[in-house]
C-alpha cells in the first residue's frame, strides 16, 4: 500500500468514526440507540447515496483501482470483524451481578416460553415460508431455518441495557429479569448459530461430520461456561502471573485472542467464542473490571462504530429492499416474540400490564439481530433482501422497545407493579452504569 493510498484510507475511517459519532449522538438525542445513526452512516456512504449524488467523493473514499480497492477490503474486513468481536465480547462482560437466586423462577419461564417458543414456532413453519426467496448462494435449507428461528426469538443485550441505563432504570429488579433472560438467550442462540455456519460452509455432510461438530460446540460451550471463569480466576490470582498484575488491558485482550484461537481450531463460530470470553473475564472477579471498562469504551468509540456503519455500507434499498418482506417479517417476528414473552411473563406470576411491558422490552433485536443478519449474510445463508430485512427489523424492533418503556414510565412511573414510583424525567442518582452503546 502506497502512502497516497494509506493517507486515503486514514481519510476514510476519518469520515467513518467521526459521521457515525456525530449521526449517533443526533439521534440519541430524539431518544433513539445510538445504533440507528452508526448504520445510518454506512447507508449514506454507500454507493446508492453518496456515489448516486456526489460520484466524485464517493470515488475518492472508495476507489475503484484493483490495487487500492483490495487493500482497502482488508483493512476494512479487519476492522468488521475486530468490531464484531468487540462489541459481542462487551456484551458477555454485561453478564455479571445479574443472576439472583430469588428471581429464578419469573427468568426460567420468560426464557423457556419466551424464547423457546418461538424458537419451534419459527421452525415448524419454515417449511411453508417462500425459502426460495430468503436463501443465499450456500443454498442449504437447515442453516436458513435455524436463521430465521433465532432472528424471531432473539433479545438484545447491548441495546436494551443502553435504552434502560438511558432511562435510569438499571438498578431495578425489572431491568435484572430482562438481561437475564437476554443473556440465556443469547448463550443458547450463539450456540445454534455455532452449528448454522458450518452446516452452510460444506457441501454433503455426514452424520458423523455433524455429530463431532455438534460434539465440539457443546464441548467449548460447557467448558467455557463451567471451567473456564474459575480457570480464569485461578490465573489472574496466580503469584506468577505478572503479566495481569502490570498489563490488566493487555491481559484480558490476550484472553480474547486466546478463546478465539482455540474456537478456530474446533471450528466454532468467533462470534460464540468472544461473548463467552466477557463472561468469562468477568463471572468470577471484579479485578478486571477497569480493563474491561477501559476495552469497552475505545471499542464503542471506534470499532464498534465502524463495524455498523459497514453493516449499513452493505445495505442495499436499491436492488434489496423488499417492502413486502420487510412487512411480513416485522408482524409475524413481534406477533410470535410479544405472545411467547407475555406467556411466559404470566406462567412466572405477573400482571397482565407488567407481562405487555416485558414482552416489549424482550422484543428488541438490537445489536444481536444485526450480528445474526452479518453473520448469516457474510456466510451466503441468506440472500441480500433478507439481509436488510433482517437489519431494519432489529433496528425498529429497539426502537418500539425504547418508545414504549419510555412512555410506560412516564405514564406510571415503574414497569413492574411491585416496584416503587420513580420520579419522571429520571434524576442524576448513582446508579449501575453500562458499557453498551
Amino acid at each position: 500500500m502506497s502512502t497516497a493510498d494509506f493517507g486515503s484510507l486514514l481519510l476514510l475511517l476519518l469520515v467513518l468514526v467521526g459521521l457515525a459519532h456525530l449521526l449517533g449522538n443526533l439521534v440519541a438525542h430524539f431518544g433513539q440507540p445510538r445504533v440507528i445513526g452508526e448504520i445510518l452512516t454506512g447507508v449514506l456512504l454507500s454507493s446508492a447515496v453518496l456515489g448516486h449524488f456526489f460520484p466524485t467523493i464517493s470515488s475518492m473514499l472508495f476507489p475503484d483501482a484493483a490495487t487500492a480497492a483490495g487493500s482497502r477490503s482488508v483493512v476494512l474486513g479487519l476492522l468488521y470483524n475486530l468490531g464484531l468481536l468487540m462489541l459481542m465480547f462487551c456484551s458477555g462482560t454485561e453478564t455479571r451481578g445479574l443472576f439472583n437466586g430469588k428471581e429464578w423462577r419469573p427468568v426460567f419461564w420468560l426464557a423457556l416460553v419466551g424464547t423457546g417458543l418461538p424458537f419451534l414456532l419459527a421452525v415448524m413453519a419454515a417449511g411453508s415460508l417462500p425459502l426460495d426467496l430468503l436463501i443465499g448462494t450456500a443454498g442449504k435449507i437447515m442453516p436458513l431455518m435455524l436463521i430465521i428461528a433465532m432472528a424471531v426469538a432473539v433479545t438484545s443485550i447491548p441495546v436494551i441495557s443502553k435504552i434502560m441505563y438511558d432511562l435510569r432504570i438499571l438498578h431495578t429488579r425489572f431491568a435484572r429479569l430482562i438481561l437475564a433472560v437476554a443473556v440465556l438467550e443469547d448463550i443458547v442462540l450463539w450456540a445454534i448459530l455455532a452449528v448454522a455456519v458450518p452446516l452452510a460452509d460444506t457441501g454433503v455432510i455426514s452424520q458423523k461430520d455433524v455429530a463431532m461438530h455438534l460434539l465440539a460446540v457443546g464441548v467449548y460451550l460447557g467448558v467455557g461456561l463451567l471451567v473456564m471463569p474459575s480457570l480464569l480466576r485461578w490465573l489472574s490470582e496466580a503469584p506468577w502471573n505478572v503479566f495481569a498484575r502490570t498489563s490488566p488491558v493487555a491481559y484480558v485482550f490476550s484472553v480474547l485472542l486466546a478463546y478465539a484461537a482455540v474456537a478456530a481450531a474446533f471450528d466454532v463460530s468467533l462470534v460464540f467464542a468472544a461473548f463467552l470470553a466477557g463472561f468469562g473475564i468477568t463471572s468470577k472477579t471484579t479485578r478486571f473490571e477497569g480493563a474491561c471498562n477501559t476495552i469497552s469504551g475505545f471499542s464503542f468509540a471506534i470499532f464498534i462504530p465502524i463495524y455498523f456503519a459497514i453493516v449499513g455500507y452493505k445495505l442495499d434499498f436499491t436492488r434489496s429492499f423488499s417492502l413486502t418482506l420487510l412487512v411480513a417479517a416485522l408482524v409475524v417476528a413481534c406477533a410470535v416474540k410479544l405472545c411467547s414473552a407475555g406467556l411466559g411473563a404470566r406462567f412466572a406470576g405477573f400482571k397482565w400490564k407488567d407481562c405487555l411491558n416485558l414482552s416489549m422490552a424482550l422484543n428488541a433485536r438490537g445489536g444481536p439481530g444485526i450480528v445474526l443478519a452479518s453473520v448469516a449474510f457474510d456466510a451466503n445463508i441468506i440472500n441480500a433482501s433478507f439481509y436488510t430485512t433482517l437489519v431494519l427489523v432489529a433496528i425498529l424492533t429497539s426502537q418500539m422497545a425504547g418508545a414504549w418503556l419510555e412512555r410506560a414510565l412516564r405514564r406510571d412511573g415503574r414497569l413492574l407493579s411491585q416496584e416503587p414510583r420513580q420520579a419522571w424525567p429520571p434524576r442524576s442518582v448513582d446508579l449501575q452504569t453500562s458499557r453498551a452503546a
